[in-house]
C-alpha cells in the first residue's frame, strides 16, 4: 500500500503538538513529532478524501509543509527504536516505558506499553496531565472506563494506582490491538475489558470513574453518556483540548449534572476534573 507523508515545519514545538491533535481527527494512521517538526502518514486514497480540509488548515496557520508518497513501512518498529521512557506524576511516581527498557526503581509505578506512533505514550502533555490526575484520585477498588484508550496507558495507570477493573474503549481496531498488547506487558490483562467501538458499546453500564483524553467536540457529544455511566460521586477526568476550550467543556459537564472540581493547564493543553452531583 502507498501512503502520503505530510512533513510539517511548525512555528514551535507546541504548535506541532496542536497540529498532531488536529490531524488525528482525519485519516492519519501514524505520527512522528520531534520538536517543531511533524510527520503524519495516511493512505493515499484516505488522504485524498480530506486533503482540501487538511491543507486549508495548514494554510490558515501559515505552516510550511511538503507532501510526498512512500511505500508502507513498519511504522511501529521505527517508532520503538526512538521511543524513550518517560517519567510522569509523583506520589507515586509513574514511569511509562517499552518492554526493552530497564524497569524502574522500587516504589515507582511501572507502566509497560507497546509504543505506537500516536497519543498515549506519556510523552504528550495531555497524557501526562491525565496521569497526574489519576494518581491524585482515590480509585481504590473502583471500576473505571477509559474512553478513547489508545495504547491503554491511562487504564494501566488507574489499575496500578488502586482501581480494580477497567473497560478500555477505542473506535480504531489498531488502537484496541495496541491496548491489548500493553495490558499484557503490564500484567493487568485479566482486569481490562477491551472493546472496539464508540460510547455505545458501554451503554447501560455503570462505572465509578471515567477517563476521557479525546478532543473537545467528541467530549461534548459524549457528555450525556458519561453522566449516565456515573452515579452520584462518580469522577470524570477529561483532557485533549486547549485551555481556551476548558470553560466550554466544564459548562457542558455542568449541564449534565457534574460539578467542576479542578482544572489545570500546561504547555497549551488543559485537564478538567469533575464529580457527578
Amino acid at each position: 500500500m502507498e501512503y502520503v507523508e505530510l512533513n510539517i515545519v511548525a512555528k514551535s514545538e507546541e504548535q506541532a503538538e496542536i497540529f498532531m491533535a488536529q490531524l488525528s481527527d482525519f485519516a492519519f494512521e501514524a505520527f512522528n513529532c520531534e520538536g517543531d517538526r511533524l510527520q503524519a502518514y495516511a493512505l493515499v486514497e484516505e488522504y485524498e478524501a480530506c486533503a482540501a480540509e487538511v491543507e486549508a488548515l495548514l494554510a490558515e496557520c501559515q505552516a510550511e509543509y511538503t507532501i510526498s508518497r512512500v511505500e508502507q513501512q513498519n511504522w511501529n518498529a521505527e517508532w520503538e527504536e526512538s521511543f524513550e521512557p518517560v517519567d510522569v506524576a509523583s506520589s507515586p511516581a509513574v514511569r511509562i516505558r517499552a518492554q526493552h527498557h530497564t524497569p524502574p526503581a522500587e516504589g515507582v509505578v511501572d507502566v509497560v506499553i507497546a509504543p505506537r506512533m500516536s497519543f498515549g505514550t506519556g510523552h504528550h502533555t495531555t497524557t501526562a496531565l491525565m496521569t497526574e490526575s489519576i494518581v491524585a484520585q482515590s480509585f481504590s477498588g473502583g471500576r473505571g472506563l477509559d474512553m478513547g484508550c489508545g495504547t491503554g496507558v491511562l487504564a494501566i495507570v488507574a489499575l496500578k494506582c488502586g482501581a480494580e477493573q477497567m473497560t478500555a474503549v477505542d473506535i480504531d481496531d489498531w488502537a484496541c490491538d495496541s491496548c491489548r498488547d500493553s495490558i499484557a506487558l503490564s500484567g493487568v490483562a485479566e482486569r481490562v475489558d477491551v472493546r472496539c467501538g464508540s460510547i455505545g458499546v458501554v451503554s447501560g453500564e455503570k462505572y465509578d470513574f471515567v477517563l476521557a483524553n479525546i478532543n473537545r467536540n467528541i467530549l461534548l457529544d459524549m457528555m450525556p453518556s458519561f453522566a449516565e455511566a456515573l452515579d452520584e460521586g462518580g469522577v470524570l477526568l477529561m483532557s485533549g483540548f486547549f485551555p481556551e476550550d476548558a470553560d466550554i467543556v466544564a459548562a457542558a459537564a455542568d449541564e449534565c449534572g457534574f460539578s467542576l472540581q479542578a482544572r489545570r493547564e500546561r504547555d497549551g493543553w488543559a485537564v478538567v476534573e469533575c464529580i457527578k452531583r
